[in-house]
């Protein structure tokens, strides 16, 4: 708990190093929360409805409750994360304990999956998926300890949380009903075990059957076919998904692939604890290894096995690698833990007849060096803690939109746009943070308004600009001076996707024609800040 609190206060001094600073994830599902500090934000925004509609019910109650404390959203989303490792820290800690009854193992466990969680941004996003962590290992340590309720209320909180993982959980129940013996599968034979698996799984099927019954008004899901032909979910779009290289989509890809990134190294040792288990009398501790590790050995197989069920049925069961990627990290540190803890035993076993009394000095001088090497790891990273905070690098101009009405809306190109948002709080027509395909209606329109507003951006006719501004009631246009530059595009390959205005858009730059927009500048200009520009619509409608 020490050490997760360091790394925590290591997250915090990022976190509030400037006055404007956001997690990059959070401005996708942080901002519209606002709304629970002032029910008039976002008013009618097609983005913040969206992103409220697809948020998991707990999740929401979390961020609504302390809203009512006085506690805003944005804040809540910084501290929100050391908590949350605080708990799977305790869980942690316990679940090895459970399965290896070793303090040590307990620590080092601990310890690495500390490292590995503040190395990738799940639990710093303060999404749902941060959540997932504390209930799923609360999950693992009350099943290795055979507790009924507290595995039911944790699959519970699952549900209400991140409901992918019930899957996982539910696969488990199912699976601890079966045992591999002498080269045979086995059903157990303890009606108990079939009382608490079918108990869990009502539970389960309890608090997911509101999200089969509920219709998105967002929706169908998007289907492989047409992934398929979506530029977003390529290498250069918003959710790089598919790859040209089989090799990487099924083996590394991030949000494919069945071997995750997991970091810090020294978590992958773990993969070597079956073949030390072989080996019991070499390794002596291997014995106090419990009964209780088949549970491990479950997750692996029920991750694998939800893994190529969600590449079966995309994108119905969101993405495939999450099932992998939050479970091998779980198993590796609990293992690694274990496996380490062995091997120390055994080289003080080897050593101990060579060095007679000194034997308990230099026990202590391995155990000062290790701890050490362990602990003091994250000092040679210097990625580490690894956040993914955004500065909000003009102040300047999020003042400026948040002393404007609060019904505000405002078209723009710039990546900038995908502050406003958060930082202004007020709605915004299109940003690149907010292309999500995963739903098709949504993608849809959110993909019809970036053709307009390139088409406007970039259009001779006043008529078009005039017809867009009114279409979707625009009161300013965010632009960069450098985007009327021909090179504009070229920087931004996103863009280059909503065809086949992106292409006109660059022929016309290339032709020397200046669009409406950019003549519009000099009577239109509210509000300037560096590369950047805000134009008053209303000016270029009252041309």
């Amino acid at each position: 708990m020490t050490f997760a609190t360091i790394y925590g206060g290591m997250v915090l001094q990022k976190a509030f190093s400037v006055e404007y600073m956001v997690q990059d994830d959070a401005r996708q599902h942080v901002f519209w929360m606002q709304r629970f500090v002032n029910p008039d934000l976002f008013p009618g925004d097609y983005i913040a409805d969206y992103f409220q509609s697809v948020a998991p019910v707990g999740y929401t109650a979390v961020y609504r409750g302390m809203a009512l404390l006085g506690i805003e959203p944005l804040l809540l989303s910084k501290l929100l994360p050391i908590a949350l490792v605080i708990i799977t820290t305790i869980y942690c800690f316990g679940l090895t304990l459970q399965l290896f009854p070793v303090p040590l193992a307990g620590f080092i466990s601990s310890v690495l999956l500390n490292q590995s969680l503040w190395m990738k941004f799940d639990v710093v996003s303060a999404t749902p998926r941060a959540f997932l962590y504390p209930i799923f290992v609360a999950f693992l340590y009350y099943l290795s300890r055979n507790q009924l309720v507290g595995s039911c209320v944790a699959i519970a909180l699952l549900g209400l949380f991140y409901p992918q993982y019930v899957f996982i959980g539910s696969g488990i129940l199912l699976l601890r009903l079966v045992s591999w013996q002498s080269r045979r599968i086995s059903l157990s034979r303890n009606w108990r075990d079939y009382l608490f698996s079918g108990i869990g799984l009502a539970v389960a099927f309890a608090v997911m059957l509101p999200y089969a019954l509920k219709t998105n008004e967002y929706g169908p899901v998007l289907t492989a076919a047409d992934a398929m032909n979506s530029p977003e979910l390529w290498p250069g779009g918003r959710n790089p998904f598919y790859h040209e290289n089989p090799f990487y989509f099924w083996l590394i890809g991030e949000r494919s692939g069945i071997l995750p990134p997991l970091l810090p190294p020294l978590i992958w040792m773990g993969i070597f604890l079956p073949w030390v288990c072989r080996y019991p009398s070499r390794f002596p501790l291997v014995s106090q290894i419990s009964p209780a590790f088949q549970l491990l050995r479950n997750l692996i197989l029920a991750a694998i096995l939800m893994f190529f069920a969600a590449h079966s049925v995309l994108f119905r069961l969101h993405l495939p690698s999450r099932y992998i990627d939050h479970s091998f990290r779980i198993v590796l540190a609990v293992v690694t833990g274990i496996l380490i803890t062995i091997l120390i035993d055994w080289a003080l076993g080897v050593l101990t007849p060579f060095l007679g009394q000194f034997h308990q000095f230099i026990a202590a001088g391995m155990m000062l060096f290790f701890t050490a090497a362990l602990i003091f790891y994250p000092n040679y990273t210097p990625s580490f803690p690894r956040t993914n905070y955004r500065p909000g690098p003009l102040p300047d101009l999020y003042q400026f939109f948040q002393q404007q009405p609060q019904d505000i809306l405002i078209a723009s190109l710039s990546g900038e746009a995908n502050n406003l948002p958060t930082f202004s709080h007020r709605s915004i027509l299109v940003g690149r943070e907010y292309a999500i395909p995963y739903h098709q209606g949504y993608y849809r329109e959110f993909s019809q308004r970036m053709r307009d507003v390139i088409r406007a951006q970039y259009s001779g006719d006043m008529a078009i600009v005039q017809g867009v501004i009114e279409q979707y009631g625009i009161d300013f246009w965010l632009i960069e001076q450098s985007a009327f530059e021909p090179g504009y595009f070229a920087r931004n390959r996103w863009l280059q996707q909503y065809q086949p205005e992106a292409d006109e858009a660059i022929a016309s730059l290339e032709s020397g024609n200046l669009p409406f927009v950019a003549q519009a500048i000099a009577r239109c200009t509210v509000f300037n800040t560096g590369d950047f520009l805000v134009l008053q619509s209303q000016c270029m409608i009252n041309d």
